[in-house]
């Protein structure tokens, strides 16, 4: 895919940002494209090569962001106990690059976290991954990070109430 500037994407890691730049760098070998994309206060050069569609993607557009809702939603997929094959597993789901990645992990995650504590690298996995899907949610459906927060942490909520089967 071919961004051009201004473009607004989601960068697998770093989440939703805006390419600044495209140049032609020779990092290791002949010379390519890059793209400068601009997150927040950072900027990180992407290469455009074979793996560029699963590092930077379009931001999920606002018709189709329902689905994404649904799998959170959902009731979660069971995480491993043993916190290395969590990583794994969790770094696994992430390396795609897909939005619906970032719902599974989030749901994952915070099934987890009904019964066991999240260690310092669950934790950290958690909030990126909320940052970037809020910022996403926020972009695609034009509305204030804080409401797509906020409607996050309501859905996640009532859908641990239903799984109890409270009100």
């Amino acid at each position: 895919m071919n961004y051009r500037r201004g473009d607004v994407v989601m960068h697998c890691i770093h989440g939703l940002g805006k390419i600044v730049q495209a140049e032609e760098r020779s990092v290791y070998g002949p010379a390519m494209l890059y793209y400068a994309v601009q997150i927040g206060d950072m900027t990180v050069w992407v290469p455009a090569d074979d793996n560029l569609g699963t590092r930077l993607r379009p931001p999920t557009r606002g018709d189709d962001f329902q689905r994404l809702l649904n799998i959170l939603n959902s009731p979660g997929d069971l995480l491993p106990d043993d916190r290395h094959e969590r990583k794994e597993l969790l770094t696994e789901w992430l390396s795609d690059g897909r939005a619906e990645s970032l719902c599974r992990v989030i749901r994952g995650l915070f099934r987890y976290r009904q019964s066991h504590s999240l260690n310092d690298n669950d934790q950290i996995i958690l909030r990126r991954t909320q940052r970037a899907f809020v910022d996403e949610w926020s972009h695609s459906l034009s509305i204030t990070p804080a409401q797509a927060e906020n409607e996050l942490q309501h859905l996640l909520a009532s859908t641990v109430a239903i799984n109890r089967g409270l009100p």
